[in-house]
């Protein structure tokens, strides 16, 4: 008869115990690099000073890189040339949108909270040598909420594309009207279309397009002041 002692009850013998389920981070985490595996791992700027210069795509949950198509669509809705424009890029990303944007003569401001995208982005700014855009690492959507720009200080167009897996849309939209100016523009993507979903009092959805799965929309402050001036860009 063996003398190995039996294992207490409930604990296997001879065998590692099961890992834990996975919560939220888990799987987005899982998810990230199931898309990293067929994902690009750079895209371009497509016009502009510095176009066909190469934006990397560091493998981050949650990480999906505006399109060249869609980039194409929306800055033929807005114009090629943005000078003078200042532009607030939320959930920055890669930053292919507020880089495109820069591109074009915009001044930008990046919002990312991912320290490493944080320290990616910052490398190609210093790559690209662009002055005119600041990388802040902070939660986007409480640094909207925050933000105490006066009349003369709000932002043109506000770029949104926060993370498809998270109830961010309304709060973000709503924000982000409170940064522009009305005739101000705010940008966003959403795996579903918002147009009859939002309801910011003053932001009119005036165009809309799709992309396979990205619903892509611009939305305008329609609510100006009495006697208020219209804004130049």
């Amino acid at each position: 008869m063996s003398s190995a002692k039996r294992p207490p009850p409930g604990q296997p013998s001879g065998r590692r115990p099961a890992a834990p389920a996975g919560g939220v981070r888990d799987r987005q985490e899982r998810a990230a690099q199931a898309v990293a595996r067929t994902a690009a791992q750079e895209v371009r700027i497509i016009g502009g000073q510095w176009k066909r210069s190469p934006l990397p795509v560091p493998v981050s949950a949650g990480l999906r890189p505006t399109s060249s198509r869609v980039r194409e669509t929306l800055f033929n809705w807005l114009g090629q040339d943005l000078t003078g424009w200042r532009v607030l890029d939320a959930f920055a990303g890669s930053g292919a949108l507020g880089l495109e944007a820069a591109s074009r003569g915009a001044s930008a401001v990046l919002l990312e909270r991912d320290a490493g995208l944080v320290a990616s982005l910052r490398k190609v700014v210093l790559r690209l040598q662009a002055s005119q855009v600041q990388v802040v690492q902070t939660d986007a959507l409480d640094w909207m909420r925050r933000f105490g720009g006066g009349a003369s200080d709000l932002f043109d167009l506000v770029l949104l594309d926060p993370p498809f897996d998270e109830a961010l849309f309304q709060p973000a939209l709503a924000a982000a009207a409170a940064c522009v100016p009305p005739g101000g523009w705010v940008y966003a993507e959403a795996p579903h279309s918002l147009q009859a979903q939002v309801d910011v009092p003053g932001l009119r959805c005036q165009r809309h397009g799709q992309a396979g799965a990205v619903h892509f929309h611009l939305f305008q402050r329609g609510d100006a002041a009495p006697g208020a001036a219209e804004p130049s860009a």
